[in-house]
């Protein structure tokens, strides 16, 4: 369900180099309700990487096989209030959360290829220099059907940082 990437290459003379590159604990929760069925919660923690190029957060992670992307890396991108996330490896797709807006993917896997229309909802980014909170609801469509509705709430905080605005309590509830 979620992605994840660690592979970055920063040559000291590139432009717009980073001003912001560490270490970071990464939780996710999310939450997929597929049309008349059960809903599906996830919850993932995971060590990745955190920086920040131009005027654009960047958060990567490994994929595992508990998310079934074993092999994949997962990017996402926070600029001017939208949301891209990228995946490579044994899935590949990117997929763009922009409040209100329909955007079109093309989401490869090793079983096939197709695409898929995502409709952003909700984002809500509270991010800075130390880490912070991506918050995305969306509906997810393919072929014209609806699949689903969706949402995740990534929080992002510093390795070795406990007791910071950015590691509190999140609830969710099952329904």
């Amino acid at each position: 369900m979620y992605d994840s990437i660690e592979i970055r290459v920063y040559p000291a003379e590139m432009e717009g180099a980073c001003s912001v590159d560490k270490n970071v604990i990464i939780s996710v929760k999310g939450k997929q309700s597929a049309n008349n069925q059960e809903t599906n919660i996830l919850e993932l923690v995971t060590e990745g990487r955190y920086y920040k190029q131009d005027n654009a957060y960047y958060v990567t992670y490994n994929e595992s096989e508990v998310t079934g992307m074993n092999g994949t890396i997962t990017t996402l991108k926070v600029a001017d209030g939208i949301v891209t996330l990228m995946r490579s490896g044994s899935v590949n797709s990117q997929f763009v959360f922009q409040q209100g807006q329909r955007h079109i993917s093309y989401y490869d896997t090793e079983y096939g290829a197709f695409t898929i229309s995502v409709f952003a909802n909700e984002v809500d980014i509270k991010v800075n220099d130390s880490g912070g909170e991506i918050r995305v609801g969306y509906r997810l469509e393919i072929d014209n059907n609806k699949t689903g509705e969706n949402d995740f709430l990534m929080s992002i905080r510093e390795v070795g940082r406990t007791n910071d605005k950015h590691n509190g309590e999140h609830k969710t509830t099952s329904q």
